[in-house]
């Protein structure tokens, strides 16, 4: 089969084609934004990138194609898909190519939630794979330890971020209704994507369609204290539930802050040594290992596993330090994660400076409807920089809590320069966004050596 993809370089359409083309299929795609690290593991596939979406890709590099599979970064209007549907062409979304291709008769794995989804993937695949059940994976980021975003095995599991985020442009239900797990972690769950959710009742009525999905011999691993995911099971559960969470909580399985698991009053083993900070980091390892042991690996065996973990990368990833300066990068862009990352790092650096950067960049934020939360979600850092062109609302007027600390500039060049001109040795640049924010990290890095060294 020939496949061309629209949309190749978002995380789950790039990690479709690296499992399309192990499976033996031809692929190729395009994509108007491309960026690391997607756009360097096709490359590093083979697979073709064609800039753009010029419907004349029908009768050149895509001539040939079986079927069209359309990222749900792709609308009504886009030239090629206009060209797909003229001529009448075959389409479908990536996650029912997916379910169609990789995960029939395949054990999945499910993990969903608004916040720590690929970390939690990337934990759960990496206890699998070190546990000798080879699983294949597909992952929202590049795990350290794997490489790659995505892998096909021989092997029946399958690990899979299981986003909330609509299908596809003719397909507006959640992409991980399409997945039919039977192990599924629901993380946690608020308000997101407010350019596809009415509010937050929809969104867990999608999350209700999932957890309808999940087979009565299936396993639900879910955040015992979140009321939201709470109210979802409310409305009908049929499967097996165990809860998770930190210590002191009612809950299945708890974690304490110096990482010691406890299931049903019973010590089972530390999370020590873990490569990964921040109590939120601490709760997706447990979730990664009760659903683990719902395919029989014990927690003591997980618990090893996740001692050798290194990370994902852009979560909380050090880019590199220069002029005695370290500059991190990280996927946040919700007030929630972007909250937990501060101050996951804040708990790690003490009293050290942090120099927080943020790209409002995701549908949501632009939209401006978290821009109420953004100040307190802030509060840990010493400085903030907002880079904010073209957004609908005044992100100076959201920050103004934040008084002398915070600053916004609508051009790169003149964000680069207020934090060079701020950043003192010792500091910690703590860059946020969920694109690739114009290649700042290894700006950052050259300028601080060029000043500094």
């Amino acid at each position: 089969m020939r496949l061309h993809i629209l949309g190749i370089c978002g995380t789950f359409m790039g990690g479709l084609a690296a499992l399309a083309r192990s499976a033996g299929h031809a692929v190729s795609g395009c994509d108007a934004n491309v960026y690391p690290p997607m756009s360097t593991q096709l490359a590093a596939l083979g697979i073709a990138l064609t800039e753009g979406y010029d419907a004349a890709q029908l009768k050149s590099v895509a001539a040939d194609a079986d079927v069209f599979v359309v990222g749900n970064a792709i609308s009504r209007g886009n030239p090629l898909l206009e060209a797909v549907l003229d001529t009448g062409r075959a389409y479908t979304s990536g996650p029912q190519w997916l379910a169609e291709n990789v995960l029939r008769d395949k054990w999945v794995l499910a993990v969903a939630g608004t916040h720590g989804k690929t970390t939690t993937t990337a934990l759960l695949a990496w206890i699998l794979d070190c546990a000798g059940l080879d699983p294949g994976f597909l992952i929202g980021g590049v795990a350290t330890d794997f490489g790659v975003s995505a892998r096909l095995t021989s092997a029946p599991f399958f690990v899979i971020e299981a986003d909330e985020y609509d299908t596809a442009f003719s397909d507006k239900r959640s992409k991980f209704v399409h997945y039919r797990p039977r192990t599924a972690i629901l993380n946690n769950l608020e308000y997101d994507h407010a350019d596809i959710f009415a509010d937050l009742a929809a969104i867990e009525t999608q999350f209700h369609h999932l957890v309808r999905t999940i087979p009565r011999t299936g396993r639900l691993v879910v955040n015992g204290g979140d009321a939201n995911l709470a109210r979802v099971l409310a409305r009908g559960c049929w499967s097996e539930v165990e809860r998770f969470g930190p210590s002191g909580t009612r809950a299945d399985w708890t974690i304490a802050a110096d990482g010691t698991v406890v299931h049903d009053g019973a010590p089972q083993g530390a999370l020590s040594p873990f490569a990964l900070i921040g109590a939120h980091n601490r709760l997706n390892a447990l979730a990664a290992v009760v659903a683990a042991r719902h395919v029989s690996v014990s927690a003591r065996e997980s618990l090893a596993a996740l001692a050798t973990f290194r990370g994902v990368k852009r979560r909380l990833e050090l880019r590199g330090t220069a002029g005695g300066i370290a500059v991190y990068d990280d996927f946040a862009h919700h007030p929630t994660a972007i909250a937990a990352t501060v101050e996951a790092l804040r708990r790690e650096v003490g009293a050290s400076r942090i120099l927080a950067v943020l790209e409002p960049r995701s549908n949501t934020m632009k939209l401006g409807t978290m821009k109420a939360a953004l100040a307190s979600s802030l509060g840990a850092a010493d400085l903030v920089f907002c880079y904010a062109p073209n957004l609908g609302w005044d992100p100076a007027e959201a920050l103004e809590p934040l008084g002398k600390r915070a600053r916004t500039e609508s051009q790169l060049g003149a964000l680069i320069d207020a934090i060079v001109a701020a950043a003192r040795d010792g500091d910690h640049v703590l860059v946020m966004s969920n694109g690739g924010f114009g290649g700042i990290h290894e700006k950052l890095l050259a300028r601080f050596a060029a000043t500094r060294e």
